[in-house]
């Protein structure tokens, strides 16, 4: 039997508001927490976090029919709140709609989220699974959030001139890095499922390998790549960059998930934070220049 539930989850998050909001939004960490067992296999066909955009995954069970969800974003208040529809089917039937409020506030050192779920469940049998499904996922994006770093820097230029600065496999090596590093590539393939094979040099002369795996790319919008140490080293970190047009120019974002509580302390404690604020400082300086 068919019906409606307003559905309630909330979560404190010992990370700070802005953090927690990309923790929600960028598609990067939302592929991180989405899954909410490890039974349960998230695949993303889509991935578009801008105000109109959508998302498009499949849940993959062993033995079952993947069900489908589609999710259009329609309200992105930065740091304050999402509103989104999602509409969920299995084999061309559709067996449920929804639309998901999201509200993320400053609470003490942290953050809290509040999730608002009001569902129309067409097929009788899906709001336990929201309520187990969400509650599981708050949990997850809770634990995601808290080894995720972000940094942001507003540049003073469009965003196409930043854009072009950083989607080139000629400037880009000319600036990537701290104050005082310089990277030596090895190869360089700047697309969709391409790389960047390199090494950060100190300025003390030690080498740090790098390899970047790029997944999905939206020009001008969003760059998602995976971080390794040195090609054929481990993951140690998922991140992305966001370019988006502020008045002054452009807001650049750069998130990062560590793999592991203890590499993000790691991360903490030498400084990355002001060494990322670094990089972009030396990426204003390429693109003012």
């Amino acid at each position: 039997m068919s019906g409606f539930a307003t559905l309630s989850f909330s979560r404190s998050v010992a990370a700070p508001a802005g953090t927690l909001w990309q923790g929600w939004t960028a598609p990067a960490a939302r592929a991180l927490w989405a899954a909410p067992s490890p039974e349960v296999v998230v695949e993303f066909l889509e991935a578009d976090s801008r105000e109109g955009g959508r998302e498009v995954s499949l849940c993959h069970v062993t033995g079952e029919a993947d069900i489908r969800c589609e999710v259009g974003w329609l309200v992105l208040e930065p740091g304050r709140r999402a509103v989104n529809s999602e509409v969920i089917s299995r084999a061309g039937v559709t067996l449920s709609a929804a639309l998901v409020t999201a509200e993320v506030a400053a609470e003490g050192e942290g953050a809290r989220i509040e999730v608002t779920v009001q569902l129309a469940d067409l097929s009788g049998g899906m709001a336990a699974g929201y309520r187990a499904g969400f509650d599981a996922g708050v949990g997850n994006l809770a634990q995601v959030a808290g080894r995720m770093m972000v940094i942001r820097r507003v540049i003073a230029a469009p965003v196409a001139a930043v854009w072009g600065a950083w989607w080139n496999a000629e400037s880009l090596p000319r600036w990537w890095g701290p104050e005082g590093f310089s990277c030596r590539t090895a190869r360089i393939d700047l697309r969709a499922g391409g790389e960047w094979v390199f090494d950060m040099i100190g300025p003390d002369g030690t080498v740090w390998p790098n390899h970047h795996r790029y997944g999905a790319v939206l020009p001008g919008s969003r760059i998602d790549y995976a971080l390794h140490a040195g090609e054929g080293g481990p993951k140690h970190a998922d991140a992305w960059a966001m370019f988006a047009p502020v008045e002054g120019g452009t807001e650049v974002t750069l998130g990062m998930v560590f793999d592991t509580v203890e590499a993000w302390q790691g991360a903490k404690g030498f400084g990355a934070e002001a060494l990322g604020l670094q990089t972009l400082g030396k990426l204003a300086v390429v693109v003012a220049g």
